[in-house]
This record gives C-alpha cells, sequence and structure tokens, in this order.
C-alpha cells in the first residue's frame, strides 16, 4: 500500500476476530466504492485491512453501521499522540488528588476571575459544600477591551492557594503569556488555555515542557481537528496530562453567546484517549442555560464540566450574565446526582 495524493489518508481497518469473509468483502466494497486503495491481510484469528483514500470521503463513511468492524485506526492523522489509535485505553488525569476521566464526573466552579479576598473565599466555601471537587478563578484575563479588568495577577494566585489550604480545593486558573507559564503552573494544580491561546503554539509548546496537568480550551473558530492538533503540540513536548474542554463555538446564532458543540464530546472521545469536559457558562453565556447545559453534558458523556459561580453576580467585573448564585449551583449540583444515578455515573 503506498502514499496517495494530497489529502489522501490512511487508515487501518480491525476486523472483529468473528467477522465472516462476507463481512469482510461488504467493508472492502465500501471503500473501493470511494476510491480508496485496500490491502487485505488475514491471520489464523484476525483479519486487518490496509486503506488508502481521499481523507474526506474515508471520514464520512458510517464506520459504525459496520457491526464487524472492531476499530479503524487513521495513520496519518495530524494528531498522532492524542489519538485513540495511540492509546486505545482513555487516560485520567489527576488534579490535585482529584480525577478527571476514567468514568467519573468532575465539578469545576467559581468565580470567572479572582475580585478580592471575600469574593473568592465564600464562594470556595459555598461551590466545596455543594460537592465541587475543583475550585476556578483567573488572575489574568483575555478581555475584549484593552480597559476592562485584566484581573490581579499574582495577588489572585497567592488568594487561590489560601482557599486551597482553607478548603481543600485544587485550583485551575488561565496562563496567557509565556512568560507567566511558571508563575501560573507554580501555584495552580491545572493550568488551563483559554479559547483565545488554543492557537498560540508558543504558548502551547511552553506547556508542554512544565509538568502541571493543562486544560485545553476548544478556540470558538477552530475544528475539532485543529484542536486535537493543538493538544498534540503539549503532549509532543513531553506533558501528557491533558484535560480538553468544549466551550462553545461561533456560529450565526445570537440568543447564546456561543453555540454549545454537544456532539463534540462523543467525537472527540471516539478520536482521542484525553478527557474532555464542557462549560457551560461560556457557552451560553445566560444564567438560565447554565443548568441545562451541564445535564446535557452529563448524558452525553462528557467527564466534567466547569461553572461560573458568584456570591453577587450583577456586581462581577467579568462575565456576570452567565454566573450562577451559589443556592442556584447547590440545586444544580442534587439535579447533576440524581441524572448521574440514572446514568450509572
Amino acid at each position: 500500500m503506498t502514499a496517495g495524493r494530497n489529502g489522501d489518508q490512511a487508515l487501518i481497518i480491525v476486523m472483529h476476530p468473528d467477522a465472516s469473509p462476507g463481512d469482510v468483502e461488504q467493508v472492502l466494497e465500501r471503500l473501493r466504492g470511494v476510491g480508496a486503495e485496500t490491502h487485505l491481510s488475514q491471520g489464523p484469528r484476525r483479519t486487518v485491512m490496509g486503506a488508502v483514500g481521499d481523507g474526506s470521503a474515508l471520514q464520512q463513511l458510517p464506520w459504525e453501521v459496520f457491526a464487524w468492524v472492531e476499530r479503524v485506526v487513521p495513520v496519518l492523522a495530524p494528531f498522532r499522540f492524542v489519538g485513540r489509535g495511540f492509546q486505545p485505553e482513555g487516560t485520567v488525569v489527576e488534579v490535585g488528588g482529584v480525577r478527571i476521566g476514567g468514568g467519573a464526573f468532575t465539578v469545576i466552579a467559581g468565580p470567572c476571575a479572582v475580585e478580592n479576598r471575600d469574593q473568592l473565599l465564600a464562594t470556595a466555601e459555598a461551590v466545596k459544600s455543594a460537592g465541587a471537587s475543583i475550585l476556578r478563578g483567573d488572575a489574568f484575563k483575555p478581555r475584549t477591551s484593552p480597559y476592562a479588568f485584566q484581573g490581579l495577577g499574582k495577588e489572585a494566585l497567592d488568594l487561590l492557594a489560601e482557599a486551597r489550604h482553607r478548603f481543600g480545593l485544587p485550583f485551575v486558573a488561565e496562563v496567557l503569556d509565556p512568560r507567566h507559564v511558571e508563575l501560573v503552573a507554580g501555584s495552580a494544580d491545572l493550568v488551563r488555555i483559554g479559547a483565545r491561546n488554543m492557537s498560540n503554539f508558543p504558548l502551547l509548546a511552553e506547556l508542554g515542557r512544565q509538568p502541571k496537568p493543562v486544560m485545553l480550551k476548544r478556540g470558538f473558530t477552530a475544528t475539532i481537528e485543529e484542536w486535537l492538533s493543538a493538544a498534540e503540540y503539549i503532549y509532543k513536548e513531553g506533558n501528557h496530562h491533558i484535560v480538553l474542554c468544549e466551550r462553545g463555538i461561533r456560529t450565526f446564532e445570537t440568543q447564546t453567546r456561543n453555540t454549545l458543540d454537544i456532539s463534540a464530546v462523543p467525537v472527540v472521545r471516539s478520536l482521542s484517549h484525553l478527557p474532555v469536559m464542557v462549560d457551560p457558562s461560556h457557552s451560553g453565556g445566560r444564567r438560565a442555560l447554565v443548568s441545562p447545559l451541564t445535564l446535557a453534558a452529563l448524558a452525553v458523556g462528557a467527564d466534567g464540566v466547569l461553572i461560573d459561580v458568584h456570591p453577587t453576580p450583577e456586581t462581577a467585573l467579568v462575565d456576570g450574565p452567565q454566573a450562577i448564585l451559589p443556592a442556584e449551583f447547590a440545586e444544580l449540583m442534587e439535579r447533576v446526582r440524581a441524572v448521574a444515578a440514572v446514568l450509572g455515573r
């Protein structure tokens, strides 16, 4: 089997051990039907076939309807190490003793930005009491306007460390600049790359060279392939503790801040071994949408959610309209536990 034209993709198709010659021929016929070059390798227990053809045509084949196809492994995928072909079993990322992945539904909650000590500690106590496992709160904020609140910097990191000590909550914080990686990673248990920086490749590489787990949010104009390729930048530098986060993409719709691509969760889980979470706050952009989007994330198989909680959203310096009150968060956690029990999670 030889490499093909520019844009071609190579696949390895592993058939189920019980696949009959007719089952194998059916798959071969579909591959030939889209113009793919095929190569068949049959052993005493397993049949494996290779295929090279137009990448878009191969991706559109309904592999899930072929009952006797055990798995399909892309050979020329741009994300080699974060793909299922490299590691079939799912990755579990440990964040300060909290597991993300492996069937757990991990809830991260807190203010979008640390504004002052009272605001942070009150929120941390509330989300801990309601059942959150990890605290969120940013020290540096990327803002559209250069005159908007940009975060408290190191002061916020010190306050987050105090909250961790008082309430036993590891915390996640965003980093915006390669020059701040050492500062943020030196304090945070999980370092987050926001949507605006998903394609900041020097920042991705720098985070790949340090040991703290990294959360990578999907850019609001990024395809799933581009998102996973960004994760590859981190992985290939040596840091394999990566959590993906779907936070909505920009579409023509104006009723929500972004459009939550809920289908991205099962798609990414089929393509990558990395855990994937959902941000219902930044995707919907409205307080009333946080609860239904959280439950949708749970139902579709996400490994957790990242929720904005603020004691007084009307005074919030960042993203007040999407922040829910501590009491609302407690009610949502009750619903999460009820739905999780039904789903066996």
